[in-house]
């Protein structure tokens, strides 16, 4: 089975990331494709492993096993958990339908240290543009500003959203240039603070839930393997035939 087959025929989530689903979405803006892939499990039963990871079929689309997926999810990795609050979902079948239904169980604290690092190293960049050039790539600072307020807003509230909603206006006016670099940098210093603040009584839990998704990554694969057992079954019949009387 080819990469691309795997996500044609065994997406289980698909949606819409990138500046349509934050809400800055311009008349220039991409169309970036997000999606989660099933590998039947009985693939697994080869030497040949399937993807972790497929680019494509398409521009602009980038899919992940489901084990990778929830690997990087439990991880806290700030492109994944967005991925999962995406407004725009294209696709979900019942297996998308319980992993959506898992994304408390992903949340943590750690989404402090991703997050903010994350930032951190935007903003070494944006810094290194400015020594360089005299100005940052201000759509990156814009994206900057947007982590940071996810961040303090999932450490605040424990719920994450990253429709920018009212702060679209503002958060525009830095892409295109309209805000000081100065104003910017204190925008940012504000956020990261309270960021920080927002970590000591935050409603979200230490670690996320790792039993209750590996709980569901059983259940799927075992699926996945039931469902292929019928044919499991021949190929060991012929392989048992083909073998009677060789001893």
């Amino acid at each position: 089975m080819q990469p691309q087959d795997l996500v044609r025929d065994h997406t289980v989530y698909a949606c819409v990331m990138g500046s349509r689903a934050f809400g800055l979405a311009t008349d220039g803006s991409d169309t970036d494709r997000r999606g989660v892939f099933l590998a039947p499990t009985p693939l697994y039963w080869r030497f040949e492993k399937p993807p972790t990871h497929v680019e494509g079929p398409g521009e602009e689309r980038f899919s992940w096993e489901l084990e990778r997926f929830c690997e990087l999810a439990l991880r806290a990795n700030p492109n994944i958990l967005e991925c999962l609050h995406s407004p725009l979902v294209e696709h979900v079948d019942d297996t998308g339908r319980e992993l959506l239904s898992l994304r408390g169980a992903f949340l943590s604290r750690r989404a402090y240290d991703t997050f903010t690092g994350y930032a951190l190293g935007q903003r070494r960049k944006l810094d290194a543009d400015v020594r360089t050039t005299g100005a940052p790539r201000w759509k990156h600072a814009m994206h900057l500003l947007r982590l940071l307020m996810s961040a303090r807003d999932l450490l605040r509230t424990g719920e994450l959203r990253i429709d920018v909603g009212a702060r679209r206006e503002p958060l525009l006016a830095v892409r295109r240039g309209e805000v000081p670099w100065a104003r910017v940098e204190a925008w940012t210093a504000r956020l990261a603070a309270e960021a920080e603040e927002a970590l000591g009584g935050s409603p979200l839990p230490p670690e996320p839930d790792h039993a209750r998704v590996a709980a569901f990554l059983y259940r799927v694969r075992r699926a996945s393997a039931l469902q292929a057992e019928p044919d499991h079954q021949v190929v060991q019949g012929v392989v048992g035939a083909a073998g009677v009387g060789q001893d």
